[in-house]
């Protein structure tokens, strides 16, 4: 088809529109209350509900408004009275101005907001005329308009006035957008900003942790602002919304019912959803609740199961009408969000008066005529009752919160014409079959964006809610974090319980938090992080106890057998066993067994450098002294004379006990210096262990290296004269002792550097206490025997008579075989030990002495015969 037919087939489609609709040219011109002055306010109120709508077409005629409501119409006479108060004031009085009126219904219809605003600007259709006097003077203009009500007409109608620069100011539209002054310059509202009062709402989910909500809006501008505004605002406290049912804005949609019956069975679905924020309309509240009754009872449950929050907005919050068709004890509670209330009294006074009157001649005011026929009257012609009735039925509608109070306070609109007002938070309440919606519990401040209570009980009432859970998981406990599944939100999640070594103290946590420092643990699930324990070889320990008390009996021990010595110290036992050098012994004993007991309790720097080196000094002082003696064996035992005279000319036993102990000590104290013991934590999964670290393992060794070398010498030199006389023999003892710490500390390294824990340090206390006992039982303890138990044994004749013995058995068995020497092994100690030991005895020991040592030289010169004799024999 060419472009001409269309356009042909377009015009035939709109050609019977355009007759129908000049056909019905009459009644174009807007009907409203209007009174004549010099300066005339505009005025729209949503007085009717709705609009007939017979067509499927927008006529160009006015279409009639149905469903005729008494909130709008009251606030319209809210205006009137507001205007005749002015020009009674004596400002305008004295220079002779009065103000009039032109109130149009918008009839809560988008379409006839703008036509009705069309009156204010101007430009009204080709029969706006229709009526007057085409010679009489135009009307004055309208200098600003008040309304509307609802956002989604005001931003309509300020898209209109902007275009003649017509200040409108609204009483009741909060949607945000309105607050663009690049897109609404000349509007300004006497009510705050929809962002306070979501806010408001959001405050109070989240101080009620209620974080699974639903919201019900309407499908225009407004709805869509305030749900934006919610939801962004909602989102950043963590708070969740589960559901969104939008509503028609007109209620002649034919979707209205279907929207209504999807809004509930999507709360009655939502079992976890027990808060639902609402802004839409009151019609829409009844519709909703009645649904809900109905499809409870059809499903068979309690009424008790719709029973939910409902934070209300401004646009039902304060409507009386619509509690007269909810029960709360059905619908749960009502939580609204109203605008700071104003003193009613003189508007009451002027309803009052109005009613009884009637409107004075020069108004015009049509819906006060359709309000008398609504109460099947006609104008001046009510009875008392009836008077009462409609006095009271207005009443009910007033809107406290939207009339705007001057007395008590100062206001002004800020820069983008929104005005610094509070919200009063409200508590629906029944009470004897009645519900009481005008109840303050508390009042939130847009400046401070916080909540002040009117009063201790009022703060527990609305707190008292909170013990209504919505939320769309249950609680995490302490010890447990949230865990999101993908794709889902962020309010719906699994509890999941904390690892190891992490903690979470509070409900609902969104992370598990790791513990402060590694001296911190925690078990799996914990609400808090535990201190490690420090452990350590402890004073309490039954182990060390038991080796603390051997280690106090080794000391006392050593203090009795250096106390014993010292009394005995002239005695043959006391000489033989090195006289002064007992006392050097048993006083590095003291210092060895004292560092015994630094192996116990909390260890520390200075302890930790003190034990180890306390221990190698004390313990090389006492091998030092044994090294003497096994020594002065070895040198007794030596044939040849000119290496015997040489090595007597070596032997200082004080020198080599000092040059010994000067060699650990220079060892030791390289050890400090480079690498010294220190203070160290080892950190397990629950536990501290606190120990020494002995630094530098290379100079440790070192240390304990060099005393068994030491250890080992004596032991070589002692095992030589293992079978000198029995009695006075030492050298069986020191070999003794030498092998006992020898092996005590070749098991020590291999069990120190396998264990590990708080019985390390008493591996190495009990090698030390077995060496210290080792020394003492071999060295101390027979001749302590002897001392206190065989007194007839320490004296110089029973040592000579022993002596004496051992030389003639000798001299038999060198007599009896050649191959067997002991002459040459056991003949030559005597040499040195008798002479030392009997220096200061009688005349009758010195003979005997003498007989010893020409039976020692018979000795040796028949052992050098034979070794010259053999000798020549394997030639």
């Amino acid at each position: 088809m060419s472009r001409t037919g269309l356009l042909l087939k377009g015009l035939l489609l709109v050609l019977p529109l355009l007759v129908r609709g000049h056909s019905r040219k009459a009644g174009t011109r807007p009907v409203g209350a209007t009174r004549p002055g010099d300066f005339i306010i505009g005025g729209v109120f949503p007085i009717h509900q709705d609009v007939q709508r017979d067509s499927a077409f927008f006529p160009p005629q006015m279409q009639k408004c149905v469903s005729f409501d008494k909130g709008g119409f009251t606030t319209a006479i809210a205006m009137i009275n507001a205007i005749n108060t002015m020009n009674r004031s004596p400002a305008l009085k004295e220079v002779g101005v009065t103000l009039g009126y032109r109130i149009y219904d918008s009839c809560s219809d988008v379409s006839m907001a703008l036509r009705v605003t069309a009156d204010f600007t101007g430009k009204g259709d080709c029969s706006s005329s229709e009526g007057t006097n085409a010679t009489s003077p135009p009307p004055p203009p309208v200098l600003a308009v008040v309304g509307a009500q609802h956002s989604e007409m005001s931003i309509a109608i300020a898209r209109q006035l902007t275009l003649k620069s017509i200040p409108q100011i609204s009483y009741a539209s909060t949607a945000a957008i309105l607050s663009d002054k690049a897109r609404f310059p000349c509007f300004m509202r006497t009510v705050p900003n929809d962002k306070y009062q979501t806010a408001a709402m959001v405050q109070l989910l989240s101080d009620n942790k209620w974080s699974w909500v639903g919201i019900l809006t309407t499908d225009g501008d407004y709805g869509r602002s305030v749900k934006d505004s919610f939801v962004s605002q909602a989102s950043e406290v963590g708070v969740c919304v589960s559901f969104r049912e939008t509503f028609p804005e007109s209620l002649s949609n034919p979707q209205l019912f279907l929207s209504v019956r999807a809004a509930a069975r999507a709360i009655l679905s939502s079992h976890r959803v027990k808060v639902i924020v609402s802004f839409v309309k009151p019609i829409h509240m009844m519709h909703l609740t009645q649904e809900l009754r109905r499809q409870t009872l059809q499903d068979g449950q309690p009424l008790e199961t719709m029973r939910r929050i409902w934070l209300a907005s401004d646009i039902w919050a304060t409507t009386s009408s619509l509690s007269k068709h909810m029960k709360l004890e059905e619908v749960g509670h009502v939580v609204g969000f109203t605008f700071k209330r104003g003193d009613m009294v003189s508007f009451n006074r002027y309803l009052s008066k109005l009613l009884s009157t009637g409107h004075p001649s020069p108004v015009t005011n049509p819906f006060l005529d359709e309000f008398y026929a609504e109460l099947n009257t006609s104008q001046g012609v009510m009875d008392a009752i009836t008077l009462a009735h409609a006095e009271k039925s207005l009443q009910e509608h007033i809107d406290y919160d939207k009339w705007f109070p001057i007395r008590e306070k100062n206001y002004s609109f800020d820069k983008k014409g929104d005005i610094n007002l509070d919200y009063d938070i409200t508590l629906w309440r029944a009470e004897k079959g009645s519900i009481f919606i005008h109840d303050i519990v508390a009042e939130y401040s847009t400046l401070n964006h916080s909540f002040v209570y009117v009063s201790h009980l009022a703060r527990k009432q609305l707190t008292d809610l909170s013990r209504i859970v919505s939320k769309c998981s249950d609680t995490c406990q302490p010890g447990q974090s949230k865990k999101v599944a993908l794709g889902q939100h962020t309010c719906c999640y699994e509890c999941i319980n904390c690892t190891e070594n992490y903690f979470s103290n509070d409900t609902d946590s969104v992370k598990c938090v790791r513990c402060g420092s590694n001296m911190e643990w925690s078990p799996e699930g914990s609400s808090r992080c535990l201190r490690k324990t420090l452990n350590f070889f402890s004073w309490r320990d039954g182990f060390a106890v038991v080796l603390l008390v051997l280690a106090a009996v080794g000391i006392l021990l050593v203090l009795l057998i250096a106390a014993l010595f010292l009394h005995q110290r002239h005695t043959p036992v006391v000489r033989a066993g090195g006289g002064p050098l007992c006392q050097v012994i048993l006083l590095s004993l003291v210092g060895s067994f004292t560092s015994a007991t630094m192996f116990v309790g909390p260890p520390s720097v200075r302890l930790c450098e003190a034990r180890q080196v306390l221990f190698g000094v004390s313990f090389t002082l006492c091998v030092s002294c044994i090294l003497v003696k096994s020594l002065k064996i070895l040198l007794a035992f030596q044939v040849n004379p000119r290496l015997q005279r040489a090595l007597r000319q070596l032997y200082r036993p004080y020198v080599i006990v000092a040059v010994c102990v000067a060699l650990q000590v220079g060892a030791c104290t390289c050890w400090l210096v480079l690498w010294s013991p220190f203070y160290h934590v080892v950190m397990y999964p629950t536990t501290m262990l606190a120990e020494c670290h002995e630094g530098s393992y290379v100079l440790f060794g070192v240390m304990l290296g060099y005393i068994a070398v030491l250890a080992l010498v004596c032991f070589a030199c002692a095992y030589k004269g293992r079978k000198l006389p029995q009695k006075y023999n030492e050298a069986k003892f020191i070999t003794f002792s030498m092998l006992l710490y020898l092996i005590s500390w070749l098991i020590f390294v291999p069990v120190y550097v396998t264990t590990s824990g708080i019985y390390v340090p008493a591996v190495e206390m009990v090698v030390i206490l077995i060496s210290n006992y080792g020394v003492l039982s071999c060295h101390f303890f027979p001749k302590c025997y002897v001392i206190l138990f065989k007194r007839d044994q320490n004296t110089a004749t029973a040592f000579k008579k022993n002596v004496y013995e051992y030389s003639r058995r000798n001299l038999d068995s060198v007599s009896v075989s050649d191959t067997t020497l002991p002459g040459e092994r056991f003949a030559g100690p005597y040499i040195i030990s008798v002479p030392s030991l009997f220096r200061k005895s009688t005349g009758s020991s010195r003979a005997t002495k003498a007989s010893i040592s020409s039976n020692s030289v018979s000795i040796n010169s028949d052992v050098a015969v034979r070794q010259r004799h053999r000798r020549r024999t394997s030639i």
